[in-house]
């Protein structure tokens, strides 16, 4: 299920399966839901318009978009990911605010795919949605099983796995970033577990100012997505965007 004219478009450009879409009255009134509207309806997809108030009891926030959908799922096997070079693994990231905000870097930042261990949040869970704006629909994702068969199978497959710690790891700034690399990312309020920390390749830490406990997990996965990004660009590593252009900030 997902709420806006902008995240419909994204899902059509993405050529997802729209199943049906769903307007409120006068949702057509504004130029992106007409034009969305007519993408949908030459694709065969069912429009349905809806009475007044109705919207209101469906959606999922206080004051609702006035369109909405159905798509299909779109999460591909652990395994169709595993011949990627670049992954970010979400282990008991339990927040849908946050996990959407990690796709959408990960979108952003040219990350190949996101798993989405046992624990975490459903990245179907409407709020994830919201958050992404769109990059559920433009980042591969898998959601995978128990963190630590997740981390074996990524070592067996030649990942480095890095752990993302608040103290003690290597500063991200001069750590080694290999070519094949799984940043593992965990909960908001307890971080990595030990054994999953120990049993990784190695640590990396964003450094702060000491009176700073720890940064959002969304806000150090966008650091380091793009640290990543921004030595692929001078390396000359093929990418999403070209070395030195400016990019979009929205």
């Amino acid at each position: 299920m997902l709420e806006g004219a902008k995240v419909l478009e994204a899902a059509l450009d993405a050529g997802a399966r729209v199943e049906s879409v769903y307007l409120a009255p006068g949702a057509t009134t504004s130029a992106l839901c007409a034009e969305v509207v007519r993408r949908a309806q030459a694709a065969g997809v069912r429009v349905f318009p809806l009475a007044q108030g109705v919207m209101e009891r469906v959606a999922d926030t206080v004051t609702p978009q006035p369109i909405c959908a159905v798509v299909a799922s779109r999460d591909v096997p652990l395994e169709s990911l595993l011949e990627k070079t670049f992954l970010l693994v979400c282990v008991d990231v339990r927040d849908p605010g946050n996990l959407g905000s990690i796709l959408r870097s990960a979108a952003a930042g040219g990350a190949d795919g996101v798993v989405c261990c046992q624990g975490s949040a459903d990245p179907y869970n409407p709020k994830v949605v919201r958050a992404s704006a769109g990059a559920l629909f433009q980042v591969p994702f898998a959601l995978a099983g128990e963190p630590g068969e997740v981390l074996d199978t990524l070592g067996e497959s030649g990942y480095t796995r890095l752990a993302t710690v608040a103290r003690g790891g290597e500063d991200y700034a001069t750590a080694e970033l290999p070519e094949r690399l799984a940043l593992l990312l965990g909960n908001e309020a307890g971080g990595l577990p030990e054994e999953l920390s120990a049993r990784s390749d190695g640590g990396v830490t964003i450094p702060m100012a000491p009176a700073a406990e720890s940064l959002n997990v969304a806000m150090a996965a966008t650091v380091l997505v793009f640290e990543v990004a921004r030595r692929r660009r001078l390396a000359g590593a093929p990418g999403p965007f070209e070395a030195g252009a400016p990019q979009p900030l929205a």
